[in-house]
Protein backbone atom coordinates (compact mmCIF):
# COMPACT_ATOMS: atom_id res chain seq x y z
CA UNK A 1 0.00 0.00 0.00
CA UNK A 2 1.60 3.55 -0.38
CA UNK A 3 2.16 6.07 1.78
CA UNK A 4 0.66 8.68 2.61
CA UNK A 5 3.08 10.92 1.41
CA UNK A 6 2.90 8.90 -1.95
CA UNK A 7 -0.52 9.03 -2.27
CA UNK A 8 -1.03 12.97 -2.07
CA UNK A 9 2.33 13.27 -4.45
CA UNK A 10 0.26 10.83 -6.92
CA UNK A 11 -2.25 13.72 -6.59
CA UNK A 12 -0.11 16.92 -7.78
CA UNK A 13 1.85 14.48 -10.33
CA UNK A 14 -2.23 14.13 -11.67
CA UNK A 15 -2.78 18.01 -11.26
CA UNK A 16 0.69 18.73 -13.12
CA UNK A 17 -0.75 16.63 -16.51
CA UNK A 18 -4.66 17.48 -16.15
CA UNK A 19 -5.31 14.62 -14.94
CA UNK A 20 -8.82 15.01 -13.07
CA UNK A 21 -9.87 11.44 -11.93
CA UNK A 22 -6.19 11.07 -10.97
CA UNK A 23 -6.82 14.27 -8.46
CA UNK A 24 -9.62 12.96 -6.97
CA UNK A 25 -8.61 9.64 -6.21
CA UNK A 26 -7.28 10.22 -2.66
CA UNK A 27 -10.96 11.22 -1.94
CA UNK A 28 -14.04 9.32 -0.49
CA UNK A 29 -17.56 10.14 0.00
CA UNK A 30 -16.63 11.31 3.29
CA UNK A 31 -13.36 13.56 2.69
CA UNK A 32 -14.29 17.08 3.74
CA UNK A 33 -12.34 19.31 1.16
CA UNK A 34 -12.36 22.97 2.29
CA UNK A 35 -11.73 26.07 -0.07
CA UNK A 36 -10.62 29.38 1.59
CA UNK A 37 -12.62 32.39 1.83
CA UNK A 38 -12.08 35.01 -0.43
CA UNK A 39 -12.29 33.08 -3.48
CA UNK A 40 -14.93 32.70 -6.21
CA UNK A 41 -14.53 28.62 -5.11
CA UNK A 42 -14.86 29.00 -1.32
CA UNK A 43 -16.99 26.66 1.17
CA UNK A 44 -16.89 23.08 2.58
CA UNK A 45 -17.78 20.47 -0.44
CA UNK A 46 -18.13 16.50 0.90
CA UNK A 47 -16.63 13.77 -1.45
CA UNK A 48 -15.10 13.80 -5.03
CA UNK A 49 -18.72 14.56 -6.72
CA UNK A 50 -18.95 18.57 -5.04
CA UNK A 51 -15.12 18.84 -4.89
CA UNK A 52 -15.82 18.42 -8.85
CA UNK A 53 -18.14 20.33 -9.11
CA UNK A 54 -17.59 23.26 -6.78
CA UNK A 55 -14.33 23.67 -7.06
CA UNK A 56 -12.28 22.22 -10.53
CA UNK A 57 -15.59 22.44 -12.82
CA UNK A 58 -16.12 25.83 -11.38
CA UNK A 59 -12.67 27.19 -11.32
CA UNK A 60 -12.38 26.26 -15.32
CA UNK A 61 -15.30 28.00 -15.92
CA UNK A 62 -13.92 31.09 -14.50
CA UNK A 63 -10.46 30.59 -15.48
CA UNK A 64 -7.69 30.16 -17.99
CA UNK A 65 -4.42 28.88 -17.71
CA UNK A 66 -5.46 27.78 -13.93
CA UNK A 67 -2.86 25.80 -12.68
CA UNK A 68 -0.88 24.96 -9.11
CA UNK A 69 3.27 24.73 -9.47
CA UNK A 70 4.08 22.59 -6.34
CA UNK A 71 6.91 23.77 -4.50
CA UNK A 72 7.42 21.19 -1.58
CA UNK A 73 5.37 18.55 -0.17
CA UNK A 74 6.04 18.13 3.76
CA UNK A 75 5.55 14.91 4.86
CA UNK A 76 4.74 14.72 8.66
CA UNK A 77 3.01 11.00 8.33
CA UNK A 78 -1.46 11.41 8.80
CA UNK A 79 -1.01 14.96 7.59
CA UNK A 80 0.64 16.13 4.43
CA UNK A 81 1.17 20.02 3.78
CA UNK A 82 1.73 21.44 -0.07
CA UNK A 83 3.74 24.58 -0.47
CA UNK A 84 2.96 26.08 -4.00
CA UNK A 85 1.72 28.97 -5.84
CA UNK A 86 -1.45 29.41 -8.17
CA UNK A 87 -1.46 31.30 -11.43
CA UNK A 88 -4.66 32.17 -14.15
CA UNK A 89 -5.87 34.70 -16.05
CA UNK A 90 -10.24 35.41 -15.20
CA UNK A 91 -11.98 34.80 -18.23
CA UNK A 92 -14.03 38.10 -18.40
CA UNK A 93 -11.61 40.76 -17.35
CA UNK A 94 -8.35 39.25 -18.87
CA UNK A 95 -6.38 39.60 -15.52
CA UNK A 96 -3.43 37.64 -14.55
CA UNK A 97 -2.78 36.57 -10.74
CA UNK A 98 -0.12 34.89 -8.73
CA UNK A 99 -1.01 33.77 -5.58
CA UNK A 100 1.21 31.48 -3.03
CA UNK A 101 -0.69 28.78 -0.99
CA UNK A 102 -0.71 25.93 1.02
CA UNK A 103 -2.79 22.87 1.42
CA UNK A 104 -3.41 20.56 4.49
CA UNK A 105 -3.84 17.19 3.92
CA UNK A 106 -4.89 14.88 6.70
CA UNK A 107 -5.04 10.68 5.52
CA UNK A 108 -6.14 8.07 7.22
CA UNK A 109 -5.91 4.31 5.84
CA UNK A 110 -4.71 5.59 2.40
CA UNK A 111 -7.51 8.26 2.04
CA UNK A 112 -8.25 11.65 2.50
CA UNK A 113 -10.40 12.98 5.60
CA UNK A 114 -9.68 16.53 5.08
CA UNK A 115 -8.53 19.07 2.59
CA UNK A 116 -8.59 22.69 3.99
CA UNK A 117 -6.62 25.59 1.18
CA UNK A 118 -4.64 28.55 2.81
CA UNK A 119 -3.96 31.10 0.59
CA UNK A 120 -3.10 34.34 -0.64
CA UNK A 121 -7.16 35.39 -2.08
CA UNK A 122 -6.50 38.65 -3.01
CA UNK A 123 -4.54 38.34 -5.91
CA UNK A 124 -7.27 35.59 -7.00
CA UNK A 125 -9.90 38.65 -6.18
CA UNK A 126 -8.40 41.10 -7.26
CA UNK A 127 -8.12 39.30 -10.52
CA UNK A 128 -12.08 38.70 -10.61
CA UNK A 129 -12.81 42.83 -10.51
Amino acid sequence: MPTHHEIIAAHYAASAVGDLEGMLAPLTESTLWTEAAGLPSAGTYQGPDEVRTHVFEAIAREFDRYAFTLESLLDAGDAQVAVGTYTGTHRKTGKSFTARVAHVWRLEDGKAVTFEQIVDSVPVRDSTA
